[in-house]
């Protein structure tokens, strides 16, 4: 029995590693506003790495009250058993030059000449950003959702965590916007019906909390 529930462990987090390749491939031939590249899409689905952007959004959470679900999305994202940051590459320095207006400039060569914005802490990304360039990435999630749908795979998107790859230099360094995508292979789906508190109250916390509680007691009866 022991050994029959080891071995769906290890497949059931094998195919969330098969489906995210999967996730990846659709998000990457999504369309792309003017056919040319400029997405990338990463994986991350080692338990440290998830761990690592994890704290790193608990770290973000204190520096502005608006972020303080920051801490939430980081305890729903160790339930993931694979994290994907989709990014965008020509949004920061390469606008469209089709003088949309939608960053609110006349002409593209005024977005070029815009002073960014300082790279402070309480800076999520540092527009202004070409949008036009910046949309592709809906594209590119609508196909890795669409693709995580037909695979039956629960999955969750996270601003913060795109902001927290970007610190840590996770992703490309003319990255100027990032997604990320949280999948699940897993019987209930850590992203759906989360309590207001789940950064305090979720199944790693209280399981911390009942061998913290316990473990004086072992200890004294087998010392």
């Amino acid at each position: 029995m022991e050994r029959s529930i080891k071995q769906f462990e290890t497949d059931r987090v094998d195919a969330a590693r098969v489906a995210a390749r999967l996730i990846l491939a659709s998000g990457t031939t999504s369309p792309r506003v003017g056919g040319v590249g400029e997405c990338s899409i990463h994986i991350y689905d080692d338990d440290c790495d998830i761990e690592d952007i994890a704290q790193e959004m608990e770290q973000m959470a204190p520096i502005k009250k608006s972020w303080e679900f920051f801490k939430r999305d980081a305890a729903m994202l160790r339930d993931a058993d694979a994290v994907m940051v989709a990014t965008s590459l020509r949004c920061v320095a390469d606008p469209a030059d089709i003088n949309c207006n939608l960053c609110g400039k006349l002409v593209c060569e005024y977005l070029k000449e815009e002073e960014k914005l300082p790279e402070d802490p309480d800076v999520a990304f540092r527009g202004p950003l070409c949008i036009f360039r910046a949309t592709n990435i809906a594209y590119a999630l609508d196909g890795m959702i669409s693709q995580a749908r037909n695979l039956g795979i629960d999955y969750g998107v996270f601003w913060s965590a795109g902001v927290a790859a970007m610190r840590m230099r996770l992703v490309p360094r003319d990255t100027g916007f990032a997604l990320a995508l949280g999948i699940s292979v897993t019987e209930k789906s850590p992203f759906r019906d989360i309590p207001k508190r789940y950064a305090e109250i979720n199944q790693r916390s209280m399981h911390d909390r009942m061998i913290q509680r316990l473990w004086p007691q072992f200890r004294s009866i087998y010392s």
